[in-house]
């Protein structure tokens, strides 16, 4: 069924970056703009570019970071939220692909199914499903922008009761686009930012809507927006706003990670007392706002202008209920101590199922590539596997930021190869090893243990240490070593 996979088949280029996410369209930018000799092309299995923001279809989807650090370095955010929903992210992101005539090298339903490393020719084989039918590429390096996430398949929890429902169910990762909630009675089972989003959009017509939480979690109301920044936006060119508004938060968010890093309590008191603040008498902060952990062991949340608590304030209908589940009855939820919540809809929205590499079979000369268990070099090379970088974000800052540093070593790698006409690099762990061990992901959240057995780790000293200072990695990425740890040949 399809092409044959013959090598006369093959397109070839220099790089072939796989996803036209965030991640995808920055690299391509970087390497039109500082490698303009370079041949390359984004194979994107989806419809349309976007990534996250094209996928992701449940009410009220936004960005849980600001604009103004999440947004391209080369094209700063335009608009004077730092906060926005997901269509216009996505169309952000399309215009910044026709402004900067990257279309050019994405192909769309291009889905890559396998990648095999050739020692003898130095090069990747990539096939990729394209209406039915099997496409091959080469290519000396592949970027694989891929995300952290399974999109066909939500992390799987264990709800019991869960088939009594007479209702309508919904998993929150593929949200029915057609389903209308207007005076309908919701609960949505989970604490992270997906049911932080989603109670206060879809209180805005259900007729209540209950947050159902085995843990709470730290909420963060951020004001979204500022005459300050309209003044600056309005008055400055935004080549200027922008990189001044990008440093402002990007300092402002490292520094009060630093604050939960190094003074734990101090963090958890002021976030308490924030969230407490902000919850209509009705509602006690304890059990419901006091998480048993400190903050940015777990990610925080974003409540936008407060919309979360705005929403428990105005209606007293909507209410946050919280312990372990009983059961699941007929008619909506049971928990434990005997509350009952009725619902016309459960919503799951329980976390993401990690998985890394997009689901591409990867191999070297045959050989199956597991993610499981290498070390990770800079965070953007995985051991022992050539010519192969991955992008990755941070956990306690934007998406992008990560994702520059990865490209800005890629083109820097690539230049400095071909300045002394070597063809591979691989990253070798030396004899005294990397160190000691530390997570890839380094949060406490369900979905994360639940998918440590499959990820690749980090060292403690040299290129094998994590990714964890946007300041520091964004200098390295310009300018830091970026030889150790390699293994090259020509």
């Amino acid at each position: 069924m399809g092409l044959p996979n013959g090598d006369h088949e093959a397109e070839t280029f220099d790089i072939v970056i796989v996803g036209a996410g965030v991640a995808g369209i920055n690299a391509a930018y970087r390497l039109q703009t500082e490698l303009p000799g370079a041949t390359f092309t984004i194979l994107e299995g989806r419809s349309s570019i976007g990534g996250t923001w094209d996928f992701w279809k449940y009410p009220g989807i936004r960005s849980d970071s600001d604009l103004f650090t999440f947004g391209f370095q080369w094209e700063p955010w335009p608009y004077e939220t730092p906060i926005a929903k997901g269509p216009l992210i996505k169309e952000y992101m399309e215009n910044c692909v026709a402004k900067y005539k990257l279309d050019k090298y994405i192909r769309l339903h291009h889905k890559v199914l396998t990648a095999d490393w050739s020692r003898k020719t130095e090069q990747w084989k990539i096939t990729a499903e394209h209406d039915g039918q099997t496409k091959v590429f080469k290519a000396n390096w592949m970027l694989m922008g891929t995300g952290y996430y399974d999109y066909e398949n939500p992390l799987k929890t264990t709800i019991p009761g869960l088939d009594n429902f007479k209702g309508k169910l919904i998993y929150a990762q593929h949200w029915p686009e057609d389903y209308d909630h207007s005076g309908k009675r919701m609960a949505i089972i989970g604490s992270g930012a997906t049911a932080i989003t989603l109670l206060p959009a879809l209180a805005e017509t259900a007729a209540a809507v209950t947050m159902v939480q085995r843990t709470p979690t730290y909420i963060v109301s951020m004001t979204n927006g500022s005459p300050e920044t309209s003044r600056l936006m309005k008055l400055i060119p935004k080549k200027y706003s922008g990189t001044w508004l990008r440093i402002q938060y990007l300092w402002k968010g490292y520094l009060f990670v630093l604050f939960a890093r190094y003074f734990p309590e101090s963090a958890r008191r002021v976030a308490l007392k924030g969230m407490a603040s902000l919850l209509p008498e009705r509602i006690p902060p304890h059990p419901h706002f006091e998480p048993p952990y400190t903050p940015w062991q777990q990610r925080l949340c974003l409540s936008p202008d407060g919309d979360f608590f705005q929403a428990l304030r105005d209606n007293p209908n909507n209410n946050v209920v919280t312990g372990i589940i009983d059961t699941v009855t007929e008619t909506g939820v049971r928990m434990k101590d005997g509350t009952t919540v009725e619902a016309d809809c459960l919503v799951s929205a329980t976390g993401i199922q990690m998985r890394m590499g997009g689901n591409v079979a990867i191999t070297v000369d045959g050989e199956k590539i597991d993610w499981a268990g290498r070390y990770v070099w800079h965070g953007s090379m995985l051991q022992d596997v050539p010519n192969m970088m991955f992008v990755v974000g941070y956990t306690d800052a934007a998406w992008t930021l990560g994702a520059d540093d990865t490209a800005h070593i890629l083109v820097r790698l690539l230049k400095y190869m071909k300045s002394r006409g070597l063809t591979t690099a691989v990253p070798r762990v030396p004899k005294e090893g990397a160190g000691a061990y530390q997570r890839f992901w380094n949060l406490s959240s369900t979905y994360s243990d639940h998918a440590e057995k499959t990820l690749p780790k980090y060292g403690s000293k040299g290129p094998w240490k994590p990714k964890n200072s946007p300041p520091l990695d964004w200098w390295h990425g310009k300018w830091g070593d970026i030889v150790k740890g390699l293994q090259f040949s020509s």
